[in-house]
């Protein structure tokens, strides 16, 4: 049907931090920016991961030409092998972001089958009615670009997650000139990051971390353990040349953080002198003072090998007293307590743990711009029309209100996941909806879908328990074989139990022979009044099972 109409239908990541997603339609013509995933809250008991809801795009997988991806942190790819189980669709990245991805396809067992399509900064790709260009931006973590799509109505901009940094350790800056030349042309839309909408100022750049790193790493006189995000390349390579500077060697543990220095030393992100880098086992071989421990864990994960480290359970490395443990990182919101649980233990182990409460000096800087970084783009850009993305719903009204302040925005729409926004040249409006919101996938598995009804259940079970009524029925007579069995587990409180068997033989009592050939109903009575003694005794409301045993 010609609409005659471009519609930006975001998926996810817009209400949310995480499972950024976001759809652009052209009449048949439909791409995918970005697939990523959430990190469950609390109360999602046993919920792994959070991705989100496609149906959407299943519906329409004859004209999803691909998903282009912006950057590899995992609230950007992680999304990607529950998305491509359901639809085969080439997927398209930078270099860096594509050796994430591989790793992540081949856990999977995905790799085989999908369509891997190298981009970069500045070459421009067409897919269907769109043509694409990456434009190289700076984040926390290397080779990230924002995407300038060429529609039949006009150019849009989608700056994927950034900051402004001029003089990045790669020194691949950020293209503030192609922004520029963007604005001078004209562009309908920009779509940019809300992530840190409510801090003022600028991000520093990721150098101004190294004075005081350095700093620790001349005061420090044992054994120095260093923590940050295993994607935080830059972070990486700057621990590692400042235990060069200070004489000493490298070992790397955790999974993530061996994976991730593997792939930026293969893709020349980090240059590592031969012998800096020791094995895990050569540790003893050298004394305290001489060495540096690059390990993952740094947001406190139970199975991390810092964690590990903390309670002396890891094979290789040892917390000892008068060591320094630098959490080079921020406290993400939701891991508070895991991560002092882990700051905890390292202080009962007498250890110096240096971390980002403010009072330790610079020691991490943030990956997204401030409130002056996205007034320079805006300014820069001048789009007729603005859509905050990625951030909570007060982060995108903040972001909406900053813009249309600079005076260089026409218009600013503050638009949810599973809105339909049409525009054309002169006019942007919210249409309709369509299905959005979180699939939740269960621990250990990837295709494991958890329904809402299945969390509610978990959650009646944690909190208020189980009671199993267990009745023995003879077939033939419909008689109670044997007095009721009653189990009650997770709550406690007076023990009722043979008041609850009482109230099972007077219902039974209370049916007829032929009700109680109906094992449906003697389920449903024995239930109900089970759930009224419970409630009136203890005040709960546990899940109630009534098992019969025909005999």
């Amino acid at each position: 049907m010609q609409t005659n109409k471009l519609k930006i239908i975001p998926l996810g990541g817009l209400g949310e931090f995480g499972m950024n997603c976001l759809a652009l339609r052209w009449e048949d013509d439909i791409i995918v920016i970005d697939a990523g995933l959430m990190f469950p809250e609390t109360e999602l008991l046993g919920v792994d991961i959070v991705v989100p809801d496609i149906t959407y795009l299943t519906e329409n997988r004859e004209h999803v030409r691909a998903i282009i991806l912006t950057h590899g942190h995992e609230d950007h790819i992680g999304g990607l092998p529950w998305i491509l189980s359901e639809l085969k669709v080439p997927v398209y990245a930078t270099e860096f972001t594509l050796a994430y991805v591989e790793g992540k396809l081949e856990e999977h067992q995905l790799l085989d089958e999908t369509t891997l399509i190298e981009i970069t900064p500045k070459e421009k790709f067409t897919l269907g009615a769109f043509t694409i260009e990456p434009i190289r931006v700076t984040h926390s973590l290397v080779d990230c670009v924002a995407l300038a799509i060429e529609t039949p109505v006009g150019v849009i901009i989608h700056t994927g997650d950034f900051k402004i940094d001029l003089a990045p350790l790669d020194d691949k800056a950020f293209d503030l000139h192609t922004f520029a030349e963007y604005g001078k042309r004209g562009v309908l839309a920009l779509l940019q990051d809300s992530t840190n909408v409510e801090r003022s100022g600028y991000t520093p750049s990721e150098r101004a971390v190294i004075p005081r790193l350095h700093e620790i790493f001349s005061q420090t006189k044992k054994k120095l353990f260093f923590s940050c995000f295993s994607s935080s390349i830059y972070r990486i390579r700057i621990a590692l040349e400042l235990a060069r500077k200070h004489g000493r060697k490298a070992v790397v543990l955790g999974r993530s953080m061996m994976e991730s220095t593997e792939i930026a030393q293969d893709l020349g992100y980090i240059e590592v002198p031969p012998g800096l880098v020791i094995n895990p086992g050569q540790m003893r071989d050298y004394p305290p003072d001489e060495l540096m421990i690059l390990i993952s864990g740094t947001q406190g994960e139970p199975m991390s090998a810092l964690s590990r480290a903390a309670v002396d359970n890891h094979k290789h490395a040892h917390v000892d007293a008068g060591d320094t443990v630098i959490l080079s990182s921020r406290i993400i919101p939701g891991n508070e307590k895991s991560i002092f649980r882990v700051i905890d233990h390292l202080s009962r182990r007498e250890a110096n743990v240096i971390f980002d409460d403010g009072s330790h000096g610079l020691i991490h800087v943030s990956g997204h711009g401030c409130q002056e970084e996205l007034r320079l783009l805006i300014n820069l850009v001048r789009p007729k029309f603005f859509i905050p993305i990625h951030g909570d719903y007060r982060n995108l009204r903040r972001h909406a209100q900053l813009a249309m302040e600079t005076g260089a925005v026409e218009h600013a729409l503050v638009i949810e996941d599973g809105d339909v926004l049409e525009l054309d040249q002169t006019d942007a409006r919210k249409k309709d909806k369509v299905t959005a919101g979180r699939i939740l996938i269960d621990s250990g598995s990837t295709i494991d879908v958890v329904e809402d009804l299945v969390v509610r259940d978990r959650r009646i079970l944690s909190e208020d328990g189980i009671v199993l009524a267990i009745l023995a029925i003879n077939k033939r007579s419909a008689k109670i074989e044997r007095e009721p069995e009653i189990v009650m587990r997770g709550f406690g409180g007076a023990d009722i139990t043979e008041e609850a068997r009482e109230v099972v033989l007077k219902t039974i009592d209370g049916l007829s022979s032929e009700q109680r050939t109906d094992y449906g109903m003697v389920k449903e009575k024995v239930r109900v009044e089970l759930k009224r003694l419970i409630q009136k005794t203890t005040g709960r409301r546990p899940m109630i099972i009534p098992v019969i045993l025909e005999i």
